[in-house]
């Protein structure tokens, strides 16, 4: 069983970003338009607002976290497995690491298409 890519990752981070923005979205707009009233625009546009400006900023932090938090090095690319990994890489050990997991990406990909 191969482990999600990076970019299935953020996807899946900005599904479930979307899905508790909408939430906290239609909470807190619910609550906003109890508490003051539904303004000019009305019960529906004030809300849709609400919903979708907090579902497209969680969405937006929640793709980011999902790729930062990324535990591949624990064993998904066995040639780029340190043997004692350090709490900080420095810029070229991290670019290395970070060209070898695309460059298995991209050979997963290539023999996935064919």
């Amino acid at each position: 069983m191969t482990e999600p890519s990076v970019w299935n990752k953020r996807r899946m981070g900005a599904l479930m970003g979307g899905g508790v923005g909408l939430t906290i979205g239609f909470l807190f707009g619910s609550w906003s338009i109890m508490q003051h009233g539904a303004g000019p625009r009305g019960v529906l546009s004030t809300l849709s607002k609400t919903m979708l400006s907090s579902a497209a900023t969680f969405s937006f932090f929640l793709a980011i976290g999902s790729v930062i938090r990324n535990d591949a090095l624990e064993g998904a690319y066995p040639q780029t497995r340190l043997v004692a990994t350090p709490a900080i890489l420095s810029r070229a050990e991290g670019f290395q690491l970070m060209r070898a997991r695309w460059e298995e990406e991209r050979r997963r990909a290539s023999a996935f298409r064919r």
